[in-house]
């Protein structure tokens, strides 16, 4: 509900407090001058009202009427439109209801989002670790056997290039 739609509300509102108001002090007025006309009538009992009077309270009694019945129907249409407006807010109400119940997942959904993500890098992560395991196994496996290929391959060209026993080379001394 707008901001202008609640100013509305407020203004009908008043408005129809100022009104059932007047009502009421009609009434009583209405209600006091009955009481005095009949307080007179009953007490003089040659009283008679004057034709003119008697045309005159008639008329005001009759424009009476009228502006409370032009007051009931204004009555009933605010009465109507506030009955609208309740409804407006009752279904505005639920709506927020409704996003703020969603809201809240959304936020519950964002909070457990890191672990999900770490659950599932984890889930993963797990093939490339026990790959990676083996591939260092395999390595040293091969490493190894370089070593050995290598101390072999060493051996076998000392061998070849010396076909036989590797004596020290000693020099003679010369003679002078």
């Amino acid at each position: 509900m707008s901001q202008n739609d609640t100013s509305t509300i407020q203004t009908l509102s008043i408005e129809v407090s100022k009104l059932r108001q007047e009502l009421q002090l009609r009434d009583q007025l209405v209600q006091q001058l009955s009481q005095e006309l009949f307080r007179l009538v009953k007490g003089n009992t040659n009283f008679m009202p004057q034709v003119e009077v008697s045309e005159r309270h008639q008329s005001e009694l009759q424009a009476l009427q009228e502006q409370i019945q032009a007051v009931e129907e204004q009555l009933t249409f605010y009465q109507e439109q506030i009955a609208s407006r309740d409804g407006e807010i009752y279904q505005l109400r639920q709506s927020v209801q409704e996003l703020t119940d969603r809201s809240r997942m959304l936020e519950q959904v964002v909070q457990e989002l890191p672990q999900i993500y770490r659950r599932k890098f984890e889930e993963r992560m797990a093939p490339v670790r026990e790959k990676v395991v083996m591939l260092q196994r395999e390595n040293r496996q091969l490493q190894a056997e370089l070593q050995s290929v290598s101390y072999r391959l060493a051996l076998k060209t000392r061998t070849a290039s010396h076909s036989g026993i590797d004596l020290p080379n000693f020099s003679r001394p010369v003679s002078g």
